[in-house]
């Protein structure tokens, strides 16, 4: 990727470095965030749960919670503040794991849980102060950064909360892992406020943009779900599958075979990144493609080889839907107000997490391990049988009104 990408206003001084330290503070305050939940069946008998019956309820509460809290605190980041508003969510998730770490109750845990959804929402604040300093290329290169966060902290974090786990218990690594969001909080606190670093800063939240988006905000949260469910489904059952077609696989490899999707994120987006910056249109349609061939492929893998593959087709999809979906989110933030439109997409993202949690359960339950994947793949089919007619061009211009 060239400098070009890079180049602001000239009245800007916001550049790589900035972006590159709000994309490291989030990854640093997601470790406990997401390494440790899946440790949460080991928590639980702490505090007399000792079936983990909580686990799955208890797994999507910071989702919930998170999702009807990102718009609000979007809207109030536009009207006070976009940096102000990152460091509240960076305190806040602190404030929430000092209270699961050291809660002694099933209630006080889960008031901490709902507390991390309420009071965190790091990813929607930091895509927001990036959207007030950045637009175009430059946006979205650093939204497909802060992506590349997210899945960095998603394959280190459980391993590092696994290896500290026989020293400290994963219930009280809350505790210790505070000090993480208090850290990037200090780091935030030297970065400038977005609003002076931009000629045109004051856009209402109403405000249209100058020129049509490839899609409309409505098109883009429908991707953003859409996209969210068909990948997130995959998730929870992920083991009892590997262990369901390969019997006696080993706990490192089953994490493994969890990781290479991401992995493939992690070592291809920015090249992907240029490839579909210029026709995200055609890189969501065959991201969700690769999506529905990769999943449907897990229900009929039945060796190490092939379930290899699979994950790395499922990895090519995610790429390609990931990155792509940062460059239409770019697109539509030209002309808008972004804590308001991030906090709105941060909404539709968590809705579809939690409702493909849902389905995984349900789906599970009833028809086995590999439904969670046939599910994701077939709402994967329907979301490009319905984009190859909504992200038509021509329908789309005759569409447009936002």
């Amino acid at each position: 990727m060239s400098a070009e990408a890079w180049r602001l206003p000239r009245r800007s001084s916001f550049g790589r470095g900035q972006v590159h330290a709000v994309a490291g503070c989030y990854f640093v305050a997601s470790f406990a965030a997401l390494g440790l939940p899946p440790y949460l069946t080991a928590i639980l008998p702490e505090f007399g749960d000792h079936a983990a019956r909580w686990a799955g309820v208890l797994y999507v509460v910071p989702t919930v919670f998170g999702a009807l809290g990102a718009p609000f605190w979007g809207r109030l980041a536009d009207r006070f503040g976009r940096k102000r508003l990152l460091l509240r969510a960076q305190l806040g998730l602190a404030v929430a794991f000092l209270l699961a770490g050291w809660a002694d109750s099933l209630a006080t845990f889960t008031l901490a849980l709902i507390l991390q959804g309420v009071l965190g929402g790091t990813f929607a604040a930091s895509n927001g102060y990036l959207g007030a300093a950045l637009e175009g290329a430059a946006l979205s290169k650093a939204l497909t950064l802060m992506q590349g966060s997210a899945r960095a902290a998603l394959v280190v974090a459980p391993i590092v909360v696994g290896s500290l786990s026989g020293w400290l218990s994963p219930h009280r690594q809350y505790a210790l892992l505070a000090v993480l969001p208090l850290t990037a909080a200090l780091l935030l606190a030297a970065l400038p406020e977005p609003r002076e670093e931009r000629a045109s800063e004051s856009i209402p939240e109403t405000t249209a943009p100058t020129s049509a988006p490839v899609v409309s905000l409505r098109t883009l949260y429908a991707l953003e779900f859409a996209f969210v469910f068909s990948t997130v489904i995959s998730f929870p059952y992920l083991i009892s599958l590997v262990e369901d077609q390969l019997p006696g696989t080993s706990a490192t490899l089953s994490g493994v075979l969890f990781a290479l999707p991401h992995l493939v994120y992690l070592v291809s987006a920015l090249a992907v990144h240029a490839a579909v910056r210029d026709r995200p249109r055609t890189g969501i349609v065959l991201g969700f493609a690769c999506i529905a061939l990769g999943l449907a492929g897990h229900g009929v893998a039945g060796s190490l080889s092939a379930l290899i593959a699979v994950r790395l087709l499922l990895g090519v999809g995610l790429t390609l839907g990931l990155v792509s979906l940062s460059v239409l989110a770019a697109d539509c933030a030209k002309g808008r107000a972004p804590g308001g439109m991030f906090g709105s997409l941060e909404f539709f993202s968590k809705a579809g997490a939690v409702a493909a949690g849902l389905a995984a359960a349900a789906g599970s339950a009833r028809f086995g391990p590999a439904a969670p994947v046939l599910t994701g793949s077939a709402a994967a089919v329907l979301t490009v049988l319905v984009s190859l007619f909504l992200l038509n061009p021509r329908s789309h211009r005759a569409r447009w009104s936002r």
